[in-house]
C-alpha cells in the first residue's frame, strides 16, 4: 500500500498554524468554491463533515473538518469485537488509586512483528470515556509497520510523544513524519497508519477525554511565549486509491471493534477545516522562566491544555521540560519539594531529568498522584544546595508530564509490572536533618 516511509517522510510539506481554518487539495479542483456540499461535489468526489465538537459549541471552540473523499465513511460493513490487547479504557475500576510514588523502566521490547496498535499498553487514567471527560497513560513498542490495517479512536484524541524511532503517520487528511523530539496530535475520530522509520519505535500517548487540546491561555505573560501557534504543522492533502482489504480498527467506548473494508479509508483528496492532525517539534518550544529569583511553578511550561468547567482547572495538561538556562539568584534551582493537588505522570524523552540523579530515564516513567510528596532526590538536593550560581545550561535532557486533576488509577498490569521499580521510595532516603535552632 506503500513505498519506502523514510523516503516518503523526506518529501513532505506541511501547513502552519494551530487552529487555523487550513484547506488542502491532492488534485487541483477537488475543493469545491463557495460551498461546503454542492449537489455534485468536484471531480465525482462524496463531501463529509468530521465534527470534533458538537455543532453548537461557540464558535472560537468548534472544531469541524469537510473531507471530499473517493467512498463516504458510510460505506463499510458491520463491526465486529476484538481482543482489545493490552489496550484499556476509563473508568479503570480494577485496581484503587494507589497513594504511593511509583516508577517505571522502560517496556520490555515486543514479540516480532508487533505493530502500533498491538503494541500499545495502558498504564492508567482517570474519568469516563463514555461522558468524554478524564485520560488515559498509554505506552507503546513497536518493531513493524501497520499493513493493511487503519486505526481510529471515537474515545478521544490521541498526543503520541515519540522517545525512540521516527513514525510516519498516514492520515485522512495527509501524513505526518514524527519523530523523537517531536509530538503527533491525532484528533478524535481520524482515521490513520503509522510506519516505522526505523527498526523500532517506543514511546507514549495521552488519551485526552475531555475538550480538545488547546493552546493555554498567556495571561500576564503577553501576547508571545511558550508554544507558539505557527510552529504547529498540519499535513497537506495526500489520497490512497487502493481497492484491496483494509482492516479497519476502531476503539469505541473502551473496547476494539474490527472491520474488514475492500478499500483504503485514507482517501481524501480534498479538505478544509480545523479539525485536523498536527505534529509539534519541542525544541521549538519558548520557555519562559525567572530572571530574577525563585523557580517558576511548572504550569509555566505547558505546551498544550484541555480546559475543564472550571477555569483554570485542566482535565489534562501537556508540558514538557525544555532545554533553558537557569539563572536564579539566590535559588534552588530544580524543580522544588512540593505536593500537589493534581497527578502527575512524567516521561523521559532523552538525556536525563535536573531533579532526578538516577533511575529515571528514557522510556520510563513516574505517577505521582495527588497530594503525594515528591522533589529532587538526596544527590540532586545536595549538589543543587552547594552549587555556585553562576547561570546554568539545561540541555542534556527532554522530559515531559502529562499532568490531570483526578488521581490516575493503574491498570493492573502496570501495577504489577515486571518493570515497576522496587524502592523508588529510596531516591529520598538520605534527606538529613539540617536544623539549628
Amino acid at each position: 500500500m506503500s513505498g519506502d516511509p523514510r523516503k516518503t517522510a523526506d518529501g513532505l510539506t506541511y501547513l502552519t498554524g494551530f487552529g487555523n481554518e487550513h484547506s488542502s487539495e491532492a488534485v487541483p479542483g477537488a475543493l469545491p468554491l463557495g460551498r461546503n456540499s454542492p449537489q455534485r461535489a468536484p471531480l465525482g468526489l462524496y463531501a463529509e463533515q468530521l465534527s470534533g465538537t458538537a455543532f453548537t459549541e461557540p464558535r472560537a471552540h468548534n472544531r469541524r473538518s469537510w473531507l471530499y473523499r473517493i467512498r463516504p465513511s458510510a460505506a463499510h460493513p458491520a463491526f465486529t469485537r476484538r481482543d482489545n490487547g493490552r489496550l484499556a479504557t476509563a473508568p479503570f475500576t480494577d485496581a484503587v488509586p494507589d497513594p504511593n510514588r511509583l516508577r517505571w523502566n522502560p517496556l520490555p521490547e515486543p514479540a516480532p512483528g508487533t505493530d502500533f496498535v498491538d503494541g500499545l499498553y495502558t498504564l492508567g487514567g482517570n474519568g469516563d470515556a463514555t461522558r468524554r471527560t478524564g485520560m488515559a497513560v498509554h505506552l507503546y513498542h513497536a518493531n513493524s509497520s501497520m499493513q493493511h490495517r487503519v486505526f481510529s479512536d471515537a474515545d478521544g484524541e490521541l498526543l503520541i510523544v515519540p522517545e525512540r524511532g521516527g513514525l510516519l503517520i498516514r492520515t485522512e487528511f495527509g501524513l505526518l513524519r514524527a519523530e523523537p523530539r517531536h509530538v503527533a496530535l491525532i484528533p478524535r475520530g481520524v482515521r490513520f497508519r503509522v510506519e516505522l522509520l526505523d527498526d523500532c519505535a517506543r514511546g507514549y500517548v495521552c488519551e485526552n477525554y475531555g475538550a480538545p487540546f488547546q493552546l493555554p491561555d498567556l495571561g500576564p505573560i503577553g501576547a508571545n511565549g511558550l508554544a507558539n501557534a505557527r510552529d504547529f504543522a498540519a499535513p497537506t492533502a495526500a489520497y490512497e486509491d487502493v481497492e484491496e482489504p483494509v482492516e479497519v480498527i476502531n476503539k469505541f467506548c473502551g473496547n476494539l471493534w474490527g472491520a474488514t473494508y475492500d478499500h483504503s479509508p485514507l482517501d481524501v483528496v480534498a479538505w478544509h477545516g480545523n479539525h485536523v492532525p498536527y505534529v509539534y517539534d519541542l525544541t521549538r518550544f519558548n520557555v519562559v522562566g525567572t530572571i530574577s529569583y525563585d523557580h517558576p511553578d511548572p504550569s509555566i511550561f505547558t505546551v498544550l491544555t484541555s480546559p475543564s468547567d472550571t477555569p483554570g482547572l485542566a482535565g489534562v495538561d501537556f508540558v514538557v521540560f525544555a532545554p533553558r538556562w537557569l539563572v536564579g539568584e539566590d535559588t534552588f534551582r530544580p524543580p522544588y519539594f512540593h505536593r500537589n493537588v493534581m497527578s502527575e505522570y512524567m516521561g523521559l524523552i532523552e538525556g536525563a531529568y535536573d531533579a532526578k540523579a538516577e533511575g529515571f530515564v528514557p522510556g520510563g516513567g513516574s505517577l505521582h498522584n495527588m497530594m503525594s510528596a515528591h522533589g529532587p532526590d538526596h544527590d540532586t538536593f545536595r549538589r543543587a544546595s552547594e552549587a555556585e550560581l553562576v547561570p546554568q545550561r539545561i540541555d542534556d535532557g527532554l522530559a515531559f508530564m502529562f499532568e490531570t486533576r483526578w488521581p490516575v488509577t493503574l491498570t493492573p498490569a502496570a501495577a504489577g509490572a515486571d518493570h515497576l521499580q522496587s524502592g523508588y521510595d529510596d531516591v529520598w532516603q538520605g534527606l538529613e536533618r539540617h536544623f539549628r535552632s
